[in-house]
């Protein structure tokens, strides 16, 4: 015992205030401007229809009025942030609208530049939805590590910041508790859920002398444990490392209208001033402008986006990143976690292997009839397959269950008890003549009135949609690539990756590696990752797609940028189709109107279409743009081709 410790417990009272969070960067400048957006959106909304109201039902010689409001509170900001933007050479869509805020004041068409304001604001508050969230997952890892620690010294125990526990601590980890520290088991035997790290659907045994990981989850027992490792230095921090590191790092991702935009705007700018120069009169200038404003660009593309979002939704898929629509289906590299996402998450008996007399269906009713009274992982296993092959149970007796020494039991005068292999070789090192080579999987042993009556084979079991899911990507999604990545064993990993068709196999991967690998591969093409555990949620950050399968997690559903709410691979590929859709349907409106814009430029660069006119006319082309753009809403016949 270290003497620092009772000091420590004297010192600990109350709570220990959490310790501050670093995300990498500073989110308040991106929450602030949507925000700001948000609010001139709502702001010039009520002026417009203030204005119409004024102008159409009072018939009042103030009706403009709201509008000039609008353009001072909405309008001034705006057109100030696209002035530095051109100052930096930044000619994206939103550039020109500012152009077309300007010259619409410039023309008296106030309830023009009010619906400039308008698109601009709202596509802009959009964006910040997307990104709002950067700052959330580390959040949601904070939230779930334990502030305190129960810190065993000469004066009992008492409760102390895990920022102050040191090496050679001993430290009670209760029941259903997080582990806070990497350590060592010096007292107790128990399970502990190791999922969040490795991938392992089962929970692992630990007794004294068992290593223990920050973030794992005890199960039943209290277990006794000496801290080998600081807080700080300890495998959770580290994932926290790693995910800010993916955070920082991440690049943002181009969305189509800022592609589009780079080379529009200038274009447009290029007709109008030479138009201006060619006629000699400022009015050719606002009349291509007019023409030329991006409306498809600010409009059709977000209501493509969001209509995309509700039928995502309708299918049971959160989408919280709305660039993964434009994104997803320009993924060539498709990389899988294995268990939860490829798997059930669960183990089933797969194998019986008798060695006595009794059969096969005999021995599985002797052990179930004693799983019923054991909570051990694979007891729930035992008992589906009993159920599932309607094998009747029975009565029994003297049931115990000592940590460390299996299952006993009495049925039918026969003494059963089920065990592992360490353990039976332990008490009969004879039996490793006997036994057969450790394979994939877990195991358990049944001895029936001491002889070895049959091993039970247990596998992590593949989803039934797996192997056909993955065996259509190439073929119906162009897939160039696909990757099974895990931290599980290699004889696990190897196993169901040919269970599931997959060639390129990563196994034992601990968090930081799974980025290095993702990292690698997204710089070669663009990347899906598809996961479900907190292990998986720093991979997810660093693909070009992040999609979660359920949400057994918090962390890994705040680090995803799409949620698969009820884990089922056809919803990812259904989610792939929508993003499709919304790809498609989006250029089909951005590109038609730009198209249409383009040609009523040249037509106003030339004097045959005047300002006013020119006003209308990209009204008639931003309303042809959303109506088509509105078909995304319409879901086709069938979402999924497997």
């Amino acid at each position: 015992m270290h003497p620092q410790a009772v000091a420590r417990a004297k010192d600990a009272v109350g709570d220990p205030e959490p310790a501050p969070s670093s995300t990498g960067g500073d989110t308040r400048p991106q929450a602030d401007a949507g925000t700001r957006n948000r609010f001139i959106a709502v702001f010039t909304t009520a002026a417009i229809f203030i204005y119409l109201a004024a102008r159409f039902i009072i018939h009042t010689p103030f009706a403009l009025f709201p509008l000039y409001a609008a353009l001072l509170v909405g309008g001034i900001p705006l057109v100030f942030d696209l002035a530095r933007k051109a100052f930096r050479l930044e000619f994206g869509s939103d550039l020109l609208a500012g152009f077309s805020i300007v010259t619409g004041v410039l023309l008296h068409e106030y309830l023009v530049a009010c619906i400039v304001v308008l698109m601009l604001s709202g596509g802009s508050a959009l964006e910040a939805y997307a990104t709002r969230h950067a700052s959330a997952l580390l959040g949601a890892l904070a939230k779930r590590m334990p502030k305190t620690a129960h810190l065993i010294h000469d004066l009992g125990m008492t409760d102390v910041s895990v920022e102050q526990i040191v090496a050679g601590d001993v430290l009670v980890v209760l029941p259903h508790e997080i582990c806070p520290v990497d350590g060592e088991v010096i007292e107790g035997h128990g399970d502990m859920d190791e999922s969040y790290l490795t991938g392992e659907p089962f929970d692992i045994s630990k007794a004294p002398g068992s290593a223990v990981l920050s973030g794992a989850v005890n199960a039943e027992a209290a277990l006794r444990i000496r801290a080998t490792r600081v807080s700080a230095d300890s495998r959770y921090a580290r994932i926290v490392k790693v995910v800010e590191d993916a955070e920082r790092k991440r690049p943002p991702m181009r969305r189509i209208a800022d592609r589009l935009g780079a080379w529009y705007t200038p274009l447009a700018l290029v007709i109008a001033i030479a138009a201006w120069i060619a006629s000699g009169t400022p009015e050719r200038f606002l009349a291509v402008l007019v023409i030329a404003t991006p409306c498809p660009l600010l409009i059709a593309i977000p209501v493509v986006i969001i209509g995309g979002i509700s039928l995502a939704a309708k299918r049971g898929i959160v989408i919280k990143n709305p660039a993964v629509l434009e994104q997803l289906d320009r993924c060539r590299t498709f990389i899988f976690d294995k268990t939860g996402t490829l798997t059930y998450g669960r183990p089933v008996l797969a194998q019986i292997s008798s060695f006595g007399k009794l059969d096969e269906i005999n021995v599985l009713r002797a052990a179930a009839s004693l799983e019923q009274y054991s909570r051990h992982p694979l007891a729930l296993a035992i008992l589906h397959a009993a159920k599932t092959r309607s094998v009747d149970l029975s009565e029994v007796t003297n049931v115990s269950e000592r940590p460390g020494e299996g299952l006993h039991g009495t049925i039918n005068n026969l003494t059963v008890e089920i065990t592992g292999r360490d353990k039976a070789l332990q008490r009969d090192p004879t039996l490793d003549t006997v036994l057969p080579p450790v394979v994939s999987g877990l195991e358990c042993l049944i001895f029936i009135n001491g002889e070895l009556a049959a091993i039970f084979l247990f596998h992590d079991a593949p989803r039934d949609e797996s192997r056909p899911f993955v065996r259509h990507l190439g073929r119906m999604h162009n897939a160039s690539k696909v990757i099974l990545l895990s931290g599980d064993r290699q004889v696990e990993v190897e196993h169901l990756a040919s269970l599931v068709g997959i060639k390129e196999v990563y196994f034992g991967k601990f968090p930081e590696e799974k980025v290095a690998l993702v990292a690698s591969e997204t710089q070669r093409a663009k990347t899906l990752f598809v996961g479900d555990g907190i292990n998986d949620a720093p991979a997810m950050l660093t693909a070009t797609v992040g999609i979660a399968l359920g949400q057994n997690s918090d962390v890994t559903s705040e680090a995803a940028q799409a949620i698969v709410l009820d884990s089922s691979l056809r919803k990812v590929d259904e989610l792939i189709h929508i993003a499709r859709r919304v790809r498609s349907i989006a250029f089909q409106s951005a590109v038609g109107g730009i198209l249409i814009s383009s040609c009523g430029m040249l037509v106003a660069a030339f004097g045959w279409l005047p300002p006013i006119g020119g006003a209308i006319a990209q009204e008639v082309i931003d309303l042809a743009a959303v109506l088509n753009a509105l078909r995304v809403t319409i879901p086709p016949r069938q979402l999924s081709d497997f």
